[in-house]
């Protein structure tokens, strides 16, 4: 998935009014702004192919501590973090 591509699908998950930005799961972790859009944009991806929504359910802060966990880890494009929580979720 491409940089316009990733941005495209968090537009329309925005637009749709489920946007569940990453920004509360960070609990003060620093990440430069690119790479919270794109944390941000496998985040709200992953949850919405869980059918996640509510950001208080268990499930919602597993997907975002795995993305973070990732990113941590140096991970920081979207399709990559989209596809390698997917397979952490055994969507792949």
């Amino acid at each position: 998935m491409t940089a316009a591509l990733a941005l495209a699908q968090w537009s329309c998950i925005f637009r749709r009014g489920m946007a569940m930005p990453i920004r509360p799961f960070l609990n003060g972790a620093a990440f430069e702004p690119e790479a919270i859009r794109n944390m941000s944009v496998a985040f709200e991806s992953v949850c919405a192919e869980l059918g996640l929504s509510d950001k208080d359910d268990p499930a919602t802060r597993l997907v975002a501590s795995k993305i973070i966990e990732f990113a941590q880890s140096g991970v920081l494009d979207a399709a990559r973090l989209r596809s390698m929580t997917r397979k952490e979720f055994k969507l792949e």
